[in-house]
């Protein structure tokens, strides 16, 4: 029987409530195997498994309950190993390194942050730095809408200008949030967001980033800025003893959230 893996934990760990479900239909029973000063928090894999809203909840609540007890290093949503046997070798094999990261992560938590263009504000603001594309604009309008050839030309300078301006607004968005996280992950690139950054924050810090947040959005007001948080450190934690067998959202969004 395949196992499925939620996380990493201390073999001290506080015990989860008693007949707690996991993943599958039916529910999966959660249980812990310990291995040293180590312990995972698992339950039977279901057969065909997918990224449906009742598992990804499932796979949350369960890291929702242990994390709320003490420090877990989460698994991404679809981790499966062989069995238990070989999910304990690789916490014995491991055991520095995850023991290192649970005193990293302990006390914290993950902001990922995404944010995009209000299309009719950078547009603006695109018209109103750049000169020539102004000038080509204003020529195209009293020439009656302009030939195809200088309608081409100004489409492809508008897009150039608004891409330079997003990796402008980018490093800018970084730049009020950094100094308020201990750590950061970019995020894989996706349709429509000019920055997917997740962000590792102290548990007693987390007012001071919301309060950035605010900070970058009014100095951004062209910017749709979206906050998924707090969740369990997902992007600061490497895979562990198991491997993805599904979806494994990326970004922050360990369970498909955000």
């Amino acid at each position: 029987m395949s196992t499925y893996v939620y996380g990493i934990t201390a073999s001290t760990h506080p015990a989860l409530p008693e007949g707690m479900d996991g993943v599958g239909t039916p529910p999966r029973k959660v249980r812990i195997l310990k291995e040293g000063d180590l312990a995972a928090v698992v339950s039977d894999a279901p057969e065909g498994l997918r990224p449906k809203r009742k598992d990804l909840l499932a796979h949350q609540n369960v890291l929702s309950e242990a994390g709320a007890a003490g420090c877990v290093l989460p698994m991404r949503f679809g981790s499966v190993a062989t069995d238990d046997k070989s999910v304990t070798d690789v916490l014995a094999e491991r055991a520095d390194h995850y023991k290192e990261r649970l005193g990293a992560l302990d006390g914290r938590v993950e902001y990922n942050i995404k944010a995009n263009h209000v299309e009719e504000a950078v547009l603006h603001h695109v018209m109103a730095e750049n000169q020539q594309i102004r000038a080509l604009a204003e020529a195209n309008r009293k020439a009656g809408g302009g030939s195809y050839e200088a309608k081409i030309q100004l489409g492809e300078m508008v897009a150039a200008a608004v891409q330079a301006r997003e990796a402008e607004d980018a490093r800018a968005l970084r730049s009020v949030l950094e100094p308020q996280a201990e750590a950061v992950s970019v995020g894989p690139e996706s349709t429509g967001w000019l920055a997917n950054v997740s962000f590792l924050v102290g548990r007693d810090a987390a007012e001071e980033f919301l309060a950035a947040v605010e900070r970058a959005r009014a100095e951004l007001p062209h910017l749709e800025v979206r906050v998924n948080g707090p969740l369990p450190p997902y992007s600061f934690v490497e895979p562990g003893p198991a491997e993805p067998a599904g979806a494994a959202a990326g970004g922050g969004a360990g369970t498909g959230a955000g």
